[in-house]
């Protein structure tokens, strides 16, 4: 099934070994999801994030995880029940990859695997033309991670994607107000102390340049489910934009810029990224 991975890769405008491995990746993960469409997991969960957003919305960076979130509260799901699903849909495109579950070495919430295989082995396959490429130490493996949050707070929503490529399959992921909520509560809550995540501001931005609304009722559920507000606070659309502000005060927008430049194509965009910025455009948030 190599010409449908081919058909896929058309679509990329392919200029150096760097799009070469993103192009890859970003194939594998829309193949992990067809398989997982196969096993029965969106009865189960739902697709969201960063991916689900370029995949689904056009969002023009890349984004390396696969995020799901159960519909439903479930401590005792088992990830592992899938990987074969995974395993067998990914086997017949000819990838040579593993999936191996993440120890958790805390409680937590979320529930990891990484899809995992020989770098260099792939872009031979679909690049034969680079075999003479002297390839850095670093490219030795591709690795997809996909994780599941198996306790998500309620009020997301919700709506069903079909995709023909590389098979026909559905989706089920959370809507646009549904992932601006969870775009949100990762600025607000995300721990940012050794690493800031430019990506969730991208995101930020891609989202009220589309005039998405965000979903109040999951935003709040999120805040309390993380402690950053108590269940019985005040909260509107104006005290959300009011924390809001108050986080893109506080941000150090070259560090931002530094992790979001590597996910982009076009970063003249971030020229204009710094406090005032954000918060006016925050000021046109809406619920």
């Amino acid at each position: 099934m190599n010409n449908i991975i081919e058909q896929m890769l058309s679509k990329y405008e392919i200029k150096n070994t760097t799009d070469e491995i993103n192009a890859l990746k970003e194939i594998i993960q829309e193949i992990i999801l067809s398989g997982l469409s196969r096993s029965g997991f969106f009865k189960e969960a739902a697709f969201y994030g960063g991916t689900a957003l370029r995949i689904f919305y056009g969002l023009d960076r890349f984004s390396e995880d696969l995020d799901f979130a159960l519909i439903s509260q479930n401590k005792d799901f088992d990830l592992s029940k899938y990987f074969s699903f995974i395993e067998k849909e990914i086997n017949a495109y000819g990838l040579n990859m593993k999936i191996s579950a993440k120890e958790k070495n805390i409680d937590s919430n979320i529930t990891s695997a990484f899809l995992k295989g020989n770098t260099l082995e792939h872009i031979l396959k679909f690049f034969p033309s680079e075999e003479k490429t002297q390839y850095n130490i670093l490219l030795k493996q591709i690795k997809i991670k996909f994780e599941v949050d198996i306790n998500p707070p309620d009020g997301a929503t919700y709506e069903d994607k079909y995709k023909l490529l590389p098979s026909p399959h559905q989706i089920k992921l959370y809507d646009k107000e549904s992932l601006l909520a969870g775009k949100i509560h990762a600025i607000l809550c995300r721990n940012w102390n050794f690493r800031i995540k430019g990506r969730d501001l991208y995101d930020y931005v891609f989202f009220l340049a589309n005039n998405i609304r965000v979903n109040m009722i999951l935003i709040k559920n999120k805040l309390i489910a993380s402690n950053y507000i108590n269940k019985d606070d005040n909260f509107d659309i104006d005290i959300l934009k009011k924390l809001l502000i108050k986080k893109f005060s506080e941000i150090d927008y070259k560090d931002a810029k530094d992790d979001v430049m590597s996910f982009i194509k076009d970063t003249s965009s971030l020229e204009i990224w710094n406090k005032d910025f954000f918060i006016n455009i925050t000021k046109d948030l809406k619920g």
